[in-house]
C-alpha cells in the first residue's frame, strides 16, 4: 500500500496503514459493524428520498391542498417546499456533528430518527388547505430537515467508529451511494404514491422511521471518543444566519423582480447576499477566537481532508441542478413529444431517469471496496473526469433524442459519479482524528448540501438566461398564429421564463394553464386542440430551451473538471493514526 506524503505526526507509514487496515475498533464484534451499516443506510436513504420525493409529487400535493402554485405570490410556496428541507439540513449538519462529538454520536443520531419520524407523520396529517395548508407543509418540511440533519451529520462518524480503515471505503460507499441514489429513488416513489393519495408521500416514511428509531435505540453503541466542550453559540448563530441569508437570496434571485426575468439585481437579493457573506466572515473570525469552535479550521491542515471536501463541494455544484434540468427536459419537451399527457409526465420522468440511479448503485459499493485497497485518488479523479464527459455528451444530443442514447449517457454519468462519491467520502473520513469525526463529517456534508442549493440557483439562472433571448418572441408569434388575441399572447410572452419552466415542471398543460379557459373557449376548435395538444408547447420552446440547457451543461462540465483537479491534489493514500 502507498502512504501519504509525510506530514509530522499525521503521516502513516506503510506498516501502520497495514496494521490499521487489518484491525477493527477494540471490543467491536463483526456482527455489530454490519448492524450499524444497515441502520445508518436506512436512515440516510430515508433522509435523501424525502429530499426529492416532493419534486414529482408536487402537482398532486398542490391539488390536494387546493392551491395553484402558478398564481402570483405562490411561487414562494413552490420553492420552499422543495428547498426548505435542503437549506435546513445544510445549515445544521455541522453543528449537529459537533454535538455528536461532544455528547455522543449515537445519542444525537437516535434523536434525529425520532424527530424525522414525527415530522413525517405531522406532514401526512396536514389539516388545512390553500396557503395555510402550504405553510403547514413548509414548517413540517423544516422539522423533517432538522431530523435528517441529525442523521446525516452522525451516520458517517458512527460507521467510521465501527469499521476498521480497510473496510471503511466499502461501508461508507454503500452508505453514501444509498444517500445519493435515494434522491433519485424519491422521484419515482413520489410519483407513484402521489397518484394514489398525496398524503402517502409523507406517510410512507413513518413505519420505516419508527422501525429505525426503535432499532437504533436498542442496538447502536457509543464507540467514538467524546470530547466535552462548551457549545459555540456565537459560531452557530453566525454560521446559520450566513447560510440562511445566502440561500434565501439564491431562491429569490431566480424569481422575477422589478419587471426583470430574475431578481439578482434587486435590492432585497443584493442585501440578503451581502448580509449572508458578512455573517460568514464574522463566523470565520469568531471561530479563530473561541476555545471550542464548532467549525474545526485546523482540520484543513490535513491535505486529504481539504481537497476531499473541496472536490465534494465542486462535484455537488455540478450535479445538484442536473436533476431539475433533466426533469424539465423530459416533462416539458421529450415526453409530450412522444405522446405522454402532461399529467403523466412527472411519474414517467422519474422512471426514464432510472439508468442514472442504476449507475450509482453499481459503481458506488464496488469503487468503495476497491479504494480500500488502492486508495481513493484514481477512482475519485477518474469519476469526475467521466462526469464532465457525460455532460459534454448530453450537450451533443438533439432536443428530441433517441432514448437509448440518453439512457446510456445517464448510466455512464451515474457510474462516474458513483465512482467518485464513495472513495472520496471514505478518504475524507479516514483522514480525520477520531475525536473530530462528527464535526469533520458534518463539515463535508454541509459543503455538499449547500452546494446543491447553490447549484439549483445557478442552473436555473443559466437556463433562464438562455430562454430569455428568444422565448418571449417565440411564444407570442406562435400563439397569434393560432388565433390567440394579441393582448393575450403578449401577456403570456411577458411572463417570466421561470413561470414557463414551473408550468412544465409541475405537470400542468402549460398553454391551457397560462392562457386560461376564458381565452381558449373563444378560439376555433382546431386551434384550441392544436394549442393544448401534446406537442405544440414542446415544439414551441424546444429551441430556446436547448440554448439554456447548453449553458447549464457547460457550467456543470467545468465544475466537474475542477473537482477532478482538486481530487488529484489530495495526494497519495492517507489514514489518520492516533498518536
Amino acid at each position: 500500500m502507498t502512504r501519504h506524503a509525510a506530514t509530522p505526526r499525521h503521516a502513516a507509514t506503510d506498516s501502520a496503514i497495514a496494521t490499521a487496515v487489518a484491525s477493527g475498533p477494540a471490543g467491536v464484534s463483526t456482527h455489530y459493524k454490519w448492524l450499524a451499516l444497515s441502520n445508518t443506510t436506512i436512515a440516510v436513504l430515508l433522509a435523501t428520498i424525502d429530499s426529492s420525493i416532493m419534486l414529482i409529487a408536487m402537482p398532486e400535493i398542490f391539488r390536494g391542498i387546493q392551491l395553484n402554485p402558478l398564481d402570483p405570490g405562490n411561487t414562494f410556496y413552490l420553492l420552499w417546499m422543495i428547498l426548505g428541507f435542503l437549506i435546513v439540513s445544510s445549515v445544521l449538519v455541522v453543528s449537529l456533528g459537533r454535538l455528536g462529538d461532544m455528547f455522543g454520536r449515537v445519542k444525537m443520531y437516535n434523536l434525529g430518527f425520532a424527530v424525522f419520524t414525527v415530522a413525517s407523520l405531522l406532514l401526512a396529517l396536514d389539516p388545512f388547505t390553500a396557503r395555510a395548508g402550504a405553510d403547514w407543509l413548509i414548517i413540517g418540511r423544516i422539522f423533517q430537515g432538522i431530523g435528517a440533519a441529525f442523521l446525516i451529520a452522525n451516520s458517517a462518524a458512527i460507521l467510521t467508529d465501527a469499521f476498521p480503515p480497510g473496510q471503511r471505503g466499502l461501508a461508507l460507499g454503500i452508505n453514501n451511494i444509498a444517500g445519493i441514489s435515494g434522491s433519485f429513488i424519491g422521484l419515482i416513489l413520489g410519483g407513484v404514491l402521489a397518484a394514489i393519495d398525496w398524503r402517502l408521500v409523507f406517510l410512507v416514511s413513518v413505519p420505516f422511521g419508527l422501525f429505525g428509531t426503535i432499532w437504533s435505540y436498542l442496538k447502536l453503541k457509543e464507540l467514538g471518543q467524546r470530547h466535552r466542550a462548551r457549545i459555540d453559540w456565537a459560531g452557530n448563530i453566525t454560521f446559520a444566519a450566513g447560510l440562511i441569508l445566502i440561500m434565501i437570496g439564491v431562491t429569490l434571485g431566480i424569481e422575477p423582480a422589478n419587471g426583470n426575468a430574475m431578481g439578482w439585481t434587486s435590492a432585497p437579493v443584493i442585501s440578503l447576499l451581502a448580509a449572508g457573506v458578512a455573517s460568514l466572515v464574522a463566523f470565520a473570525l469568531v471561530e479563530t477566537r473561541v476555545t471550542d469552535p464548532m467549525f474545526r479550521f485546523p482540520l484543513f491542515k490535513i491535505k486529504a481532508f481539504t481537497f476531499g471536501t473541496l472536490s465534494t463541494f465542486l462535484s455537488a455544484i455540478g450535479r445538484g441542478g442536473l436533476m431539475f434540468m433533466l426533469i424539465i427536459w423530459l416533462q416539458g419537451i421529450w415526453l409530450p413529444l412522444h405522446g405522454y399527457s402532461f399529467k403523466q409526465t412527472p411519474l414517467w420522468a422519474g422512471i426514464f431517469m432510472l439508468p442514472l440511479t442504476l449507475g450509482f448503485l453499481l459503481s458506488g459499493p464496488l469503487s468503495g471496496y476497491l479504494s480500500d485497497r488502492l486508495g481513493a485518488r484514481y477512482f475519485a479523479t477518474g469519476g469526475m473526469l467521466g462526469a464532465a464527459l457525460s455532460f459534454a455528451l448530453l450537450m451533443l444530443l438533439p432536443i428530441d433524442f433517441n432514448y437509448a442514447a440518453f439512457a446510456a449517457i445517464l448510466l455512464f454519468s451515474g457510474l462516474c459519479m458513483g465512482a467518485f462519491a464513495a472513495p472520496n467520502r471514505a478518504a475524507v473520513m479516514n483522514s480525520l482524528p477520531a475525536r473530530d469525526r462528527g464535526a469533520g463529517g458534518g463539515m463535508n456534508s454541509t459543503f455538499q448540501n449547500s452546494a446543491q442549493v447553490l447549484s439549483i440557483g445557478i442552473f436555473f439562472t443559466l437556463m433562464i438566461i438562455g430562454l430569455s433571448t428568444t422565448l418571449s418572441t417565440t411564444l407570442v408569434q406562435g400563439l397569434m398564429q393560432h388565433g390567440v388575441p394579441a393582448t393575450a399572447a403578449a401577456r403570456v410572452g411577458a411572463l417570466p421564463p421561470v413561470s414557463i419552466l414551473f408550468a412544465a415542471f409541475l405537470g400542468y398543460n402549460p398553454i391551457r394553464t397560462l392562457l386560461g379557459a376564458g381565452v381558449l373557449d373563444h378560439l376555433a376548435a382546431s386551434d384550441r386542440m392544436q394549442l393544448t395538444g401534446h406537442s405544440y408547447f414542446s415544439n414551441l420552446i424546444a429551441k430556446p430551451f436547448h440554448a439554456g440547457l447548453a449553458e447549464a451543461f457547460i457550467f456543470a462540465a467545468v465544475m466537474c473538471l475542477i473537482a477532478a483537479a482538486a481530487s488529484w491534489s489530495r495526494g497519495r493514500r492517507y489514514i489518520h493514526r492516533e498518536d
